[in-house]
């Protein structure tokens, strides 16, 4: 006769005594447990009342302030608008010292990341610029291409073609995506990476034909593959 196989003894499960267990378990430790969940639930309400009570009108008072800075860089008046005026009028800078964490201090920081860029301080630009965070896909694409600019002005070429890279692939369109496709191509042409150029270049007339980059293509391409022979 074929052998039984070993039964696996049955697992009782006393659940008195689990229910002990724990009961002592909590009684020995009341006062640890009691800190914990009076530290979760302190740690909840200063959440809420940080964005329900004291953000909102510090956000509002940002947007206000964020106003006039904003005119004076639609205007090209960038020292203004980084700076400030006489007027207690005040600059992107202070927007972002003074309101901290708000919406409108975010986005401060993308404009003295221009405006930086413009007035050629392009490490300052940097530094702002990736201070700036946006679930707008397109000023995010934008911001990326400027980083983009300043480290090709500071000639780090090889940082330049990654963030246009990032660019380009940050929110793909007929409108940012070849521009920043195309800067990285020359950055790789200045690299003497023609090769790789020749392939954006290729990437442009692909998928953004029609775009202003996508109508003048043709040359940029035989050039780079000119250069690879």
């Amino acid at each position: 006769m074929a052998k039984k196989k070993d039964e696996k003894p049955e697992v009782i499960v006393d659940v008195q005594q689990v229910y002990n267990k724990t009961e002592n378990f909590v009684e020995q430790n009341k006062m640890t447990i009691s800190v914990v969940l009076g530290g979760i639930v302190i740690v909840i309400a200063a959440f809420a009342f940080y964005f329900k009570v004291y953000l909102p009108p510090i956000e509002s008072e940002a947007q206000e302030n964020m106003f006039w800075a904003e005119q004076q860089f639609e205007k090209d008046s960038l020292n203004s608008a980084i700076n400030g005026d006489d007027l207690n009028n005040k600059g992107f800078i202070d927007i972002v010292e003074n309101y901290s964490g708000t919406n409108a201090a975010n986005l401060a920081h993308y404009y003295l990341g221009i405006s930086y860029r413009n007035l050629g301080k392009f490490e300052d630009a940097i530094y702002e610029l990736k201070e700036f965070s946006s679930d707008d896909v397109m000023l995010s694409a934008i911001a990326l291409g400027a980083i983009g600019d300043c480290y090709s002005e500071l000639n780090d070429i090889d940082n330049a073609i990654s963030y246009y890279k990032k660019a380009a692939e940050k929110n793909k369109n007929n409108v940012t995506s070849p521009v920043y496709l195309f800067k990285a191509g020359v950055a790789l042409e200045t690299n003497k990476e023609f090769e790789k150029a020749a392939e954006l270049y290729k990437e442009i007339k692909k998928e953004y034909a029609s775009s202003n980059e996508g109508r003048n293509i043709d040359k940029y391409i035989a050039r780079a593959e000119a250069m690879t022979n």
